[in-house]
């Protein structure tokens, strides 16, 4: 099909999502609303940046004067479940390398807002295939990085472009935190002592909480003194904030789900190599999984990857979605849309793969209320294509964010 000509439409750069807000109407030959059937011949109608309406093109009044761009399909806007584009960035410079902070092994201070970049070129990047929307922040690599945030990949500043701006606490479990001769630190020298250490950290938090409501509860007593560390992980032991435990093999799984039974406590697997091995297990502690890049180099803690484990998880029931991750060489990111496509040859479904992109990432991250499908009131975050999105030879030809092009093929 020969794209329409876009009406009216600017092309726009670095605005605030409450700026961004628009009307549009977008037309496809096949729309994934993830929110029911596939609708051939189908309209998504923006108003305010919000969807108000969608359906077949045939019953679906739209609204006069207000642009129509056509596209041969149509999905929700792109959801990338954990990457750390806009802490690192493409120049692979010292100085745009904020997603790990190596002088501690615990540091769940660390806020994701304070070095979040939302001008940093690959944000760009990503949103040209049409990702509209990323959980990003503190990558693995310490015991307790930081903490993660999720945007929009649009605005010039992390106030416009933030969804959340405490998402989850980014924990790492085996290999991945133990230190090698990292700047003369020994500690942690061993999978046991990670997690002990992770542990008395939480009993710590356990005990501070405790504290906190006591003073609460009688003006007599004198509430502890702020302690930025504890008052992050007591909001972990309350439930309020999951954490993101990076963990790839079986046995460091086993510890994630051990220490999320012991302290109550909600956690989300990242990477999860081997996670095949454990699928009742995981089942059973109802605990979602944001799995490795598919194209991940199979090495150290990866080394027992398998292209077919995300078939396996879906088909168990276990709530998956996929990421970019990150890349320690150039360019420092994937693509999620590619890593998708791959687990096609192995055991996953179109619609399978797109959900783990969309909704059931939306779902995972908590953030499905706005994002994630197109139904009416929900953000009109768009991503249009010329082909089936999963074919190599297809292309993005525009993203939508708010009902405006922020990313745009058409001439």
């Amino acid at each position: 099909m020969n794209l329409q000509r876009m009406i009216s439409v600017v092309l726009v750069f670095g605005f605030s999502t409450a700026t961004l807000a628009q009307d549009l109407v977008v037309r496809a030959e096949r729309l994934y609303t993830m929110a029911g059937t596939v609708v051939d011949d189908g309209v998504v109608v923006v108003r305010g940046g919000k969807i108000s309406a969608v359906g077949p093109a045939a019953s679906t009044p739209l609204p006069a004067g207000v642009a129509v761009v056509d596209a041969a399909v149509v999905t929700p806007g792109l959801i990338d479940a954990h990457t750390v584009v806009g802490m690192v960035g493409y120049l692979s410079q010292a100085d745009d390398q904020d997603q790990l902070e190596r002088s501690e092994a615990i540091q769940p201070e660390l806020r994701a807002i304070d070095a979040y970049n939302a001008r940093e070129p690959l944000i760009e990047w990503l949103r040209t295939f049409g990702v509209t929307t990323i959980h990003s922040g503190h990558g693995p690599g310490e015991i307790i990085s930081g903490q993660t945030l999720i945007a929009k990949t649009t605005g010039e500043t992390v106030e416009e472009a933030v969804l959340r701006p405490a998402a989850m606490v980014a924990a790492t479990l085996g290999e991945g935190a133990v230190m090698s001769g990292n700047g003369g630190r020994k500690s942690p020298g061993t999978r046991a002592k990670v997690a002990s250490m992770l542990r008395a950290e939480l009993v710590k938090a356990g005990e501070y909480s405790v504290k906190v409501a006591a003073a609460e509860d009688d003006d007599d007593k004198e509430p502890p003194g702020r302690d930025l560390r504890m008052e992050v992980l007591a909001d972990v032991i309350s439930g309020e904030l999951p954490l993101l435990v990076t963990a790839h093999r079986h046995n460091d799984i086993m510890t994630a789900l051990r220490i999320a039974e012991e302290f109550d406590i909600r956690i989300v697997l990242d990477g999860a190599s081997e996670s095949y091995l454990l699928i009742d297990e995981i089942r059973a502690a109802g605990v979602p999984v944001i799995l490795h890049p598919a194209m991940a180099r199979a090495g150290r803690e990866r080394e027992n990857l398998s292209f077919a484990t995300a078939g396996k998880l879906i088909e168990a029931g276990i709530p998956v979605a996929f990421q970019s991750g990150y890349e320690g060489y150039v360019p420092k990111t994937r693509n999620v849309l590619f890593e998708a496509a791959v687990t096609l040859a192995y055991g996953v479904g179109f619609e399978q793969a797109l959900a783990a992109i969309t909704i059931d990432a939306a779902r995972i991250l908590g953030i499905d209320e706005r994002v994630g499908s197109i139904e009416v009131g929900k953000d009109g975050d768009l991503a249009l294509y010329d082909g089936d999105p999963f074919e190599y030879t297809s292309h993005a030809v525009g993203t939508v964010i708010n009902g405006v092009h922020v990313s745009d093929t058409v001439k």
